[in-house]
């Protein structure tokens, strides 16, 4: 998607120039991926004028294979972000109608062909939310990626503004989370989707207790036996500019609750999720234990708190070297 955006401090209504840049959900995580040195490729089709080619070449300049796009009539989907400060939340307002991605269907992606040696399928609950086609399509995808012998990772990624084509989220997401291996999702995800809550949490008043989200993996485990591994973020809501930031993970053996930490002030929140998912994924391929992918991703989210735009634009290092403790912030020289 074209992200635009208003400056800090200033109303989007009242804005007279606005911050054009790039991203969304499976973008972003593709985009970290490369960045950290794993070859990913991105899949999605884009409107054949300069902004769908912006795009594109947006994506290649992170180190993201293109070759998977194509192109339909249609539009770039836009989200305008306005930034939060203090006790002023951040808002996002979305301009996706006739969109080319929202028009695709199954059939606009040869998946066995996409997908040959690939190890890992990546997607979101973003794109369901967006039609019906694109539903379709997505679970299609996962279901190749299967039969191929990929992982398939799912962020549930609950977005109540886009899920306006008359199913409720959970029954489609029900489809798509049957063929995943591995779950992931914020602090309120499971409870927007399917209905599971978790013990302890007042999400809404930013509290969160991250040992309840043991028994909402359980839950999600039970329902779909295929998940072997259930991560959630844990972001508790001082205002919008502090917030702390951990994670939980779950495997069969085991239920984990990383580090916390205190994000004051924050840069930009938007694509924090994302850059968690890239983490998570980038450690289980390396082959990281379960513990130390866990902080690892954690570790990884909490550095795209300081960055500017979507993208997690960040190294390994970086990221090591927080989730081993270095993070005072002082200058290096």
């Amino acid at each position: 998607m074209l992200r635009l955006a208003s400056a800090d401090g200033v109303r989007l209504a009242a804005s007279r120039t606005l911050d054009a840049t790039f991203g969304g959900g499976e973008a972003n995580v593709a985009i970290s991926l490369a960045r950290m040195g794993v070859d990913a490729a991105f899949v999605t089709t884009l409107p054949d004028n300069d902004l769908g080619e912006a795009a594109r070449h947006f994506l290649a300049g992170h180190g993201v294979d293109v070759a998977g796009i194509t192109t339909r009539p249609g539009r770039l989907g836009i989200y305008f972000l306005e930034p939060g400060a203090s006790q002023r939340p951040s808002r996002v307002l979305y301009d996706r109608s006739e969109s080319s991605f929202m028009q695709a269907g199954p059939t606009d992606f040869p998946w066995d062909s996409l997908l040959a040696g690939a190890t890992w399928f990546h997607t979101t609950g973003i794109t369901p939310a967006l039609s019906e086609s694109a539903a379709k399509a997505v679970v299609a995808g996962a279901r190749a990626a299967r039969a191929a012998g990929a992982t398939v990772s799912v962020d549930l990624n609950y977005r109540a503004k886009l899920w306006k084509w008359g199913v409720a989220a959970g029954d489609v997401m029900a489809d798509l989370v049957a063929e995943a291996d591995v779950l992931i999702g914020n602090e309120e995800d499971a409870d927007k989707v399917f209905g599971i809550h978790a013990p302890g949490s007042a999400v809404a008043d930013g509290t969160v207790d991250a040992t309840g989200y043991a028994s909402v993996a359980t839950q999600l485990a039970e329902r779909f036996p295929r998940l072997h591994t259930i991560a959630f973020t844990q972001r508790g809501s001082i205002s919008a500019s502090e917030n702390t930031w951990s994670g939980v993970l779950w495997t069969r053996d085991d239920f984990r609750v990383g580090r916390s930490y205190r994000i004051a002030p924050i840069v930009d929140r938007v694509g924090a999720g994302d850059a968690f998912a890239a983490g998570l994924i980038y450690a289980t391929l390396d082959g990281r234990a379960p513990d130390a992918a866990l902080e690892f991703a954690i570790a990884a989210s909490c550095l795209k708190h300081t960055i500017r735009g979507d993208v997690n634009a960040v190294s390994v290092a970086e990221i090591d070297a927080l989730a081993g403790g270095s993070g005072s912030g002082r200058v290096e020289r």
